[in-house]
């Protein structure tokens, strides 16, 4: 078993008494894949943040495999606020400053490269394609090296050939060590992408496990229709 990086256990969260997170735990394993899924509104991006230390969980608790974790995670969130008026490759070195970095020019251009930006790198950022800025807000991600990387609906509302350039980035980042965290709702994608699959619902881990076993643990041809029966109650 590859060692743990990240242990949630019991993270709840609250707003305005409603249980937005209730009892969730997740583990986090080196060098996988993992992709959470469940309906808008489940609980997904609130459950990454407490995780990333950036809200505040009302119970349970997060452990890492190193003290100052934040040095070693990268995250790439619904949105990324870029800095007007800035190139690809400036806003790059700005959020490397902001990990007490100096990234040397050829770093920068092969990050970006990395994230399939290298004919852009001189390009304003606010005048980049959404698929484009979407690869941006990745290498923002991984201007540090993170060990661990998380992924909050990366592909969303990205053309074919752009949703696949970060499927390949994903993977291309996986090979060379990065544990990867993403949530998703393409079904198709977390199959072809995932080592393993927790699934949440109403605050709630619901499924947890490869797709190949949760499939054929519920009798389901593909994670589509688990999805479906978990979530909706189909039968």
């Amino acid at each position: 078993m590859p060692d743990i990086l990240i242990q949630a256990k019991g993270l709840k969260k609250q707003y305005d008494s409603r249980n937005v997170v209730n009892g969730v735990s997740i583990t986090v394993h080196e060098k996988e894949i993992l992709a959470i899924i469940g309906p808008n509104g489940a609980g997904k991006s609130t459950t990454i943040e407490m995780m990333l230390g950036i809200r505040k969980q009302d119970e349970g608790e997060v452990g890492y495999w190193v003290h100052d974790y934040r040095k070693s995670i990268g995250a790439q969130l619904q949105a990324t606020p870029f800095f007007p008026g800035l190139t690809a490759i400036e806003n790059l070195n700005l959020f490397a400053a902001f990990y007490k970095r100096k990234l040397p020019k050829q770093k920068a251009v092969e990050l970006l490269t990395l994230c399939g930006l290298s004919e852009v790198v001189k390009t304003e950022a606010s005048k980049l394609s959404g698929g484009q800025q979407k690869r941006l807000a990745i290498a923002v991600a991984l201007v540090h090296d993170p060990k661990v990387v998380f992924l909050d609906e990366p592909t969303s509302a990205l053309d074919p050939k752009s949703r696949r350039e970060i499927h390949q980035l994903i993977l291309d980042l996986n090979r060379k060590g990065t544990t990867v965290v993403f949530t998703s709702h393409d079904m198709d994608e977390v199959t072809k992408l995932s080592y393993r699959v927790i699934m949440i619902d109403q605050g709630m881990v619901i499924a947890e496990g490869t797709v190949k076993a949760l499939c054929q643990k519920h009798g389901v041809q593909n994670l589509e229709e688990l999805y479906l029966q978990l979530t909706m109650g189909e039968n």
